[in-house]
């Protein structure tokens, strides 16, 4: 793996980044109406032409971002994972005017539900055939999470015969990989070097034909050099813990100024919500000028994020662009 090694990636700058928020756990109609006016932030209108429209957008237990990154006048379009339902990504989508030729690549974050439901839809019948799909090997393997009581939850799988049948081309890489014409990397398999990051306790993975923890090795996410303001770093769930995740995109770049961490930083539930107020610490140390927690960050754990950067949070909701 790269990060192991003293050698870094080499990552272009981008001129500037668009994120928009094609599925989160949140949408909100009414945000653009109660905030100042932000060259950074677009909301989702409530009304278009004088009018409320009839359908709404979409929101669920998932996650799927719509990222553009900018160079000399260009931009390449990457999406980063796939929501939960079927219907929910490609009707955001649709709703949001999203310029779907132009999708060069998906990036599916680990193998989880909530990360890849849409995915063979799109393939087979949205996204253009040219698109890679870039994941982790495990990403394919059954799961299941293990409670207390003894019971098991399997969860569903995401079928590697499925994605073959459809004309992408499947990257399967545990190593950062390019994308973007070098603008943006995935970030492959994350180092764990925190003491406080343990990964989601009760999670299970078969490997030859029996069970073992789940250290969920394919969770990762990416990062873009933004000309002039340093690292984005973009998350999926975080099960390699934001720290984690931030600091190894640090490393593999060999840039250490951070501009902008959004993405679920899964800080939820009693397991999650101890780590919390250490997270905040640990991040206030990075000091990005902008964080967005997403997804399976809840509501406790965003509004104490909120509290600890007060200059730098922004409530995240379906149909929102970031400008960055």
């Amino acid at each position: 793996m790269i990060g192991k090694q003293d050698s870094h990636i080499r990552i272009e700058e981008a001129d500037r980044v668009e994120v928009t928020t094609i599925i989160d756990n949140y949408t909100d109609s009414t945000l653009r109406m109660s905030e100042s006016p932000s060259e950074m932030i677009e909301r989702v209108p409530l009304a278009i032409d004088g009018k409320v429209p009839s359908d709404s957008l979409l929101a669920e237990h998932g996650l799927c971002l719509l990222i553009k990154v900018f160079k000399d006048g260009g931009y390449h379009s990457i999406l980063l994972d796939a929501g939960w339902s079927r219907m929910a990504v490609p009707h955001n989508m649709m709703k949001l005017g999203v310029s779907i030729p132009q999708i060069e690549a998906v990036v599916i974050s680990h193998g989880h539900m909530d990360h890849f439901g849409a995915l063979c839809d799109l393939l087979g019948d949205v996204i253009p055939d040219s698109t890679s799909v870039i994941i982790h090997p495990d990403a394919f393997l059954r799961r299941v999470i293990s409670l207390p009581t003894g019971l098991r939850i399997e969860m569903p799988v995401l079928k590697e015969s499925a994605i073959r049948e459809t004309d992408a081309r499947l990257v399967k890489t545990r190593d950062p990989y390019s994308l973007a014409a070098g603008l943006v990397f995935s970030l492959g398999e994350v180092e764990r070097i925190t003491d406080f990051e343990k990964g989601l306790p009760g999670a299970l993975i078969e490997r030859d034909g029996s069970f073992e923890p789940d250290a969920i090795m394919d969770d990762h996410g990416l990062v873009i050099n933004l000309k002039e303001k340093g690292l984005v770093v973009i998350t999926g769930c975080a099960h390699a813990g934001v720290v984690n995740t931030v600091k190894y995109a640090q490393k593999i770049t060999g840039i250490d100024m951070v501009y902008a961490v959004m993405g679920g930083f899964h800080l939820t539930g009693p397991q999650f919500m101890p780590l919390t107020e250490r997270t905040i610490r640990e991040l206030q140390e990075i000091n990005p000028s902008v964080i967005v927690p997403m997804h399976c960050t809840c509501w406790v754990a965003t509004n104490l994020i909120a509290t600890g950067f007060p200059e730098q949070f922004v409530l995240n909701s379906v149909g929102t662009t970031f400008r960055l």
